[in-house]
């Protein structure tokens, strides 16, 4: 009996081929717009996660920052004010602070990082401002990067403060082009270094909260006592105007936490620990990646729950109107309803039969839905370069909610066409 009432519902829905196509385009539409704009919400989610990982969930960030000076020139200011009158800015962390900061007892390790930006050339190719990055060997594993070709900075390259140099994959791409870099020399300011490695390409390697929010592909890497040596710690920039100095000694300092568990404490501990050490200016941050996680996928689920409800709209709409197809489907077979409940067909058997072509007609919207559902995140991407993703879980809810619809939506017009007296009905014209 079931199949039967299921073919004879097909077979009803094909005789008005052009209005079940648009009754079910709704569901289409709906479905279709759940699983992409879920798709571009999964993705910038990815996206923005990956980016705040690549900083270490394990990791506290202590960073240099230039004080703000009071116009006013309160205490706070002083120290600045008269800085600026000898036109050489001194602001920053400090070696000792380093010192300090390594003896924290639930750190595992510590790796300072000093930041300079010189002109990078090989052969013609040249890179203007490029970011030279003096650090340890340490900085290999505590920031999670990975070697493709050579290899990176040893403990003898840090004692001796060799001219050696690695290279991030896209600061190879825009020196040597396609030709091998190891081996050869690059020309950093006015120093000659030899490139031992090339870096992997980063995932979303334009980190939000890095040092100057820059390509960290583009990053060239050298020993910090050959920063120090062949470098020093004075900066010249060149501004409009005029030149200004500024002497930062380290960069950034990454604190490597023994338990993830641990994080919080050991930002405060360093927090209190850098006012000590700078009662006078605020000229450091500290920045701890974990609470930066933890907050971006808190609002990523929010922008996914926001995205979800004003696609769900356009399912309900969908909804809305297999009902009202439904509801003139009744009234157009009045007679027939008539027919079979005075052949012996029960209620139920009339509600069964309206609630299958609902059913039908949600279903097959749903999986043509999911079909152009999934097909759109693709097309974004390739057009707009947006990154998306298509969940499972999207695919399975939005095929459930359309399949949801239109049992739920069929049920009012189902239970009125149950409802008619079968006298009532076999009088209709």
């Amino acid at each position: 009996m079931f199949w039967a009432t299921l073919k004879l519902g097909v077979r009803n829905l094909m005789l008005h081929k052009l209005r079940s196509f648009l009754t079910a385009l709704g569901t289409i539409l709906g479905v279709a717009s759940v699983i992409a704009m879920l798709a571009v919400g999964e993705g910038s989610k990815r996206h923005a996660v990956e980016q705040i990982r690549q900083l270490g969930a394990a990791n506290v960030i202590v960073r240099s920052m230039k004080p703000r000076f009071d116009e006013e020139g309160d205490a706070s200011s002083q120290t600045g004010t008269a800085q600026r009158t000898s036109r050489v800015l001194t602001y920053g962390l400090k070696y000792e602070d380093y010192q300090a900061l390594s003896g924290l007892p639930t750190l595992k390790s510590a790796v300072p990082m000093v930041l300079m930006k010189k002109n990078a050339q090989h052969a013609g190719r040249r890179v203007l401002n490029a970011r030279i990055l003096g650090t340890t060997p340490k900085f290999l594993t505590i920031k999670g990067i990975s070697v493709a070709r050579g290899r990176f900075l040893t403990e003898d390259d840090l004692k001796r403060g060799t001219n050696v140099a690695v290279l991030g994959a896209g600061a190879q791409r825009r020196l040597f082009g396609f030709s091998d870099p190891l081996g050869q020399s690059v020309l950093l300011g006015s120093n000659a270094f030899r490139v031992v490695g090339v870096l992997r390409p980063r995932l979303g390697a334009v980190v939000a909260g890095g040092v100057d929010n820059a390509d960290l592909d583009q990053d060239i890497y050298i020993p910090l006592t050959t920063a120090r040596q062949r470098f020093g710690e004075l900066q010249v920039i060149v501004r409009t105007g005029g030149v200004d100095f500024e002497r930062v000694e380290l960069s950034e300092i990454t604190l490597a936490v023994q338990d993830e568990r641990l994080v919080s404490q050991t930002a405060e501990m360093a927090r209190s620990l850098l006012k000590r050490h700078h009662p006078h200016t605020v000229d450091f941050e500290v920045q701890v990646p974990l609470e930066l996680l933890r907050q971006a996928e808190q609002e990523k689920r929010v922008w996914n729950l926001v995205l979800g409800s004003i696609a769900g709209i356009s399912l309900l709409v969908g909804g809305i109107g297999i009902m009202n197809i439904m509801l003139a489907t009744v009234t157009e077979r009045t007679r027939e309803i008539g027919i079979r409940r005075a052949l012996g067909a029960r209620r139920r058997d009339i509600i069964v039969q309206f609630l299958l072509e609902t059913m039908v007609l949600s279903t097959i919207g749903g999986m043509i839905g999911i079909v152009v559902g999934v097909g759109l995140p693709w097309l974004v991407t390739a057009l707009f370069g947006i990154d998306t993703y298509v969940a499972w879980w999207t695919v399975v809810l939005a095929f459930a909610i359309s399949c949801g619809t239109g049992i739920v939506f069929g049920v009012y017009p189902a239970q009125r066409a149950a409802a008619m007296s079968p006298i009532e009905a076999l009088r209709h014209q």
